[in-house]
């Protein structure tokens, strides 16, 4: 076996210099600094995004047309998808439309024929139906967009 190496004099005395500068800080140095970060943590408190879902509404709906009928929470994911992609093809076509008919703003029209030309069949002619009777209940085409949404979640989940 070979002997060690053993440290040079120069070595040891550079090893005992750094010693001191590698003593650690006492206690009571470092409390100052402890609560200097619990104070820094109370600025830093992250907020939740806010993620805006159908949910409840998709709830409220359900037990309105099946008071005794729960959903999953999948379920529940899937009808909020549902509803979003729904609401996204509806904007587009009743964008479509305005651009179309070179009009700045959407209407409760562009969104009503949106609605027919999106939907199937029996499903636009609820849809439509339960729009009318937003506007009628509420007196103002600015509450339209809700109506249809509202309306189409009515009638997927009487379709459950």
């Amino acid at each position: 076996m070979a002997p060690k190496a053993e440290k040079k004099p120069a070595e040891k005395a550079a090893a005992a210099e750094k010693a001191p500068a590698e003593k650690k800080p006492k206690a009571g140095k470092k409390l100052p600094k402890e609560a200097g970060a619990a104070a820094g943590d109370k600025k830093k408190k992250r907020h939740k995004k806010s993620v805006e879902t159908y949910k409840i509404y998709i709830f409220k709906v359900l037990k309105q047309v099946h008071p005794d009928i729960g959903i999953s929470s999948k379920a529940m994911s899937i009808m909020n998808s549902f509803i979003n992609d729904i609401f996204e093809k509806l904007a587009q076509e009743s964008a479509r439309l305005a651009r179309y008919n070179k009009k700045p703003t959407i209407t409760s029209r562009e969104i009503q024929t949106a609605v027919r030309l999106v939907l199937p069949g029996e499903l636009a002619k609820h849809a439509v139906s339960e729009d009318l009777d937003v506007i009628v209940c509420f007196g103002s085409p600015v509450s339209v967009p809700n109506g249809v949404v509202c309306g189409m979640i009515l009638l997927c989940c009487s379709l459950l």
